[in-house]
């Protein structure tokens, strides 16, 4: 009777899910989820693949139904390859492109929402839907005469020089003070985790070029680093000062430089790092004040290079790294 009773569960279980090659006497559904290569459209034919993907490779070709809202139209705003999307039989995922149509509307950033229609004896994931927007390059939202479309900070006005962000000047975006006991504090990558070497300070230089030479940084007790003849900082771009060691990796591409004194020796106990020009006046004070005294981490500007410094763990993005000296705070290069 056991097996007769299996065999007439496995039938019953076919029979619903007949286009999903997955099925078991728990009747287990699988599982299907939305996703979207980007989530800004520019009008100017930019183009996202939307794709549709499911747990486990079909044996006869399924259609996913999508249901679309937001501000932003079919036929004026973008168009779809096609309405729905068909995972073929044998394969587990499926995608359509969405197009953005070009104008001369001025209409301001629109919005595009995707979820999926109804679609049977599948178990849908909690990303069903995605948020698109559609960037109108025909409207400039912050009136820094930089259209949105072209903009890096459509929504703050800056200058038309910096792709329409602002200029921020030279400032401190990252510091490791406290690198963590063993490898993962190994933070200038020479393979050895050592307390003074892997401290590191990430400036950046959001202005036009800078020549940094015979600049200093010094903390509350003693000079720590002279920045020698012909160091130049290009525009938006990083420079990082480790305590010494032999720094090995490629930091984003950013100039990187040891500590001319030795170490950077910032006290955990609370202290103040002062950089000031060849003529000895202030450039960019970081004081550590209300910061945690052994963070085993560094602190990092959230978001990078206007937030307020977090410790690098906290931070969604920087997806449980401890520091990210020459990168942004997810890795990525500036």
């Amino acid at each position: 009777m056991g097996m007769t009773s299996n065999l007439i569960k496995l039938f019953f279980c076919f029979s619903l899910l007949i286009s999903i090659t997955s099925c078991t006497t728990d009747d287990i559904l699988p599982s299907i989820e939305l996703t979207a290569s980007s989530v800004n459209l520019s009008e100017d034919n930019g183009y996202i693949t939307v794709t549709v993907s499911v747990n486990t490779k079909v044996n006869q070709s399924l259609t996913v139904p999508l249901v679309l809202s937001g501000t932003a139209t079919d036929g004026s705003d973008f168009s779809l390859s096609t309405p729905n999307i068909t995972i073929n039989s044998g394969n587990n995922s499926g995608s359509i492109t969405i197009t953005g149509i070009q104008d001369n509307i001025i209409e301001g950033v629109e919005t595009l929402n995707i979820s999926l229609g109804t679609v049977k004896n599948v178990l849908i994931l909690s990303n069903s839907e995605i948020y698109i927007s559609v960037l109108d390059d025909d409207s400039d939202s912050d009136g820094d005469g930089v259209l949105d479309a072209n903009d890096d900070c459509p929504n703050v006005a800056g200058d038309i020089n910096n792709n329409g962000c602002p200029f921020l000047g030279f400032l401190i975006n990252e510091v490791l003070y406290d690198p963590a006991a063993n490898l993962p504090g190994d933070a200038n990558g020479d393979g050895v985790r050592d307390a003074n070497q892997d401290e590191f300070i990430e400036f950046y230089n959001s202005g036009t070029e800078l020549d940094i030479s015979g600049y200093t940084v010094s903390d509350a007790s003693a000079l720590r680093h002279t920045f020698p003849s012909g160091t130049v900082v290009p525009k938006n771009g990083v420079l990082v000062l480790f305590g010494g060691g032999s720094p090995s990796g490629s930091f984003g591409g950013a100039i990187v430089q040891v500590a001319s004194e030795g170490q950077i020796n910032i006290s955990n106990a609370g202290d103040t790092v002062t950089v000031r020009d060849a003529n000895g006046n202030e450039v960019v004070v970081f004081d550590l004040a209300g910061l945690s005294g052994n963070p085993d981490e560094s602190y990092t500007r959230n978001p990078d290079l206007t937030g307020d410094f977090a410790q690098h763990t906290t931070i969604t993005e920087a997806e449980g790294r401890l520091f990210s000296p020459g990168t942004k705070l997810d890795g990525t290069s500036f």
